[in-house]
């Protein structure tokens, strides 16, 4: 199995483990220490698909796809301690120490980290775009869905939620799209003047 096909189950995985906590939030399934503990492994799988996401268009997205990529990995490293935290930390405290957790000294955190992802999630949404490795439908998705999750503390919960959802979403379709690639990148990571020499001493020798 190839790096591609391991992100790409990975995502997969990471997705449907994004909706189940959004079904959580939302009431429609039960709220106990087994559906938060499922959380965190979802932000630290979607880390695997994003590099793939990125590998697999990198000669088209060019440096605006490697910022975007940088940041966007950046701050969804950031989001899996802030996941790690809230439910494996602050769910066995009180609501007193929650609220002094989250609106105290570590505010400005949870701030950088939203704009991190926030910023990344718009680049890498745009390079990818105008790559055109990936669906755009799904790109779509992805930056719309992710984009109104990263401002979980300033909209409102019907909002930060549907974000998951079209989100989730885009995230499944961008894995199912890198499963279908049997060769992985699209675009061959290599320099057209060394191929060429190469293919030339190829020929000479033989």
């Amino acid at each position: 199995m190839n790096l591609y096909r391991l992100a790409g189950y990975a995502g997969l995985l990471g997705g449907a483990l994004t909706l189940i906590a959004a079904a959580r939030r939302a009431g429609l399934i039960p709220e106990n220490s087994f559906t938060h503990a499922l959380a965190p492994p979802a932000t630290a799988l979607l880390l695997l698909t994003l590099t793939a996401f990125y590998l697999v268009q990198r000669e088209r997205a060019g440096r605006l796809g490697l910022t975007g990529f940088v940041l966007n990995h950046l701050g969804l490293s950031g989001l899996f301690a802030v996941e790690f935290l809230t439910h494996a930390v602050l769910q066995f405290q009180d609501a007193a120490t929650r609220e002094q957790v989250l609106t105290g000294p570590g505010r400005p955190y949870f701030v950088v980290v939203a704009f991190t992802f926030l910023t990344g999630v718009v680049l890498f949404g745009v390079a990818s775009w105008r790559a055109g490795v990936l669906p755009r439908g799904a790109v779509a998705l992805y930056v719309a869905g992710l984009s109104a999750a990263a401002l979980r503390a300033t909209v409102p919960e019907a909002v930060y939620l549907g974000g998951l959802v079209a989100g989730s979403a885009g995230v499944l379709w961008l894995s199912v799209a890198l499963l279908s690639k049997p060769g992985g990148a699209s675009v061959p990571d290599r320099d057209p003047g060394t191929v060429g020499l190469l293919g030339r001493r190829g020929v000479r020798h033989g």
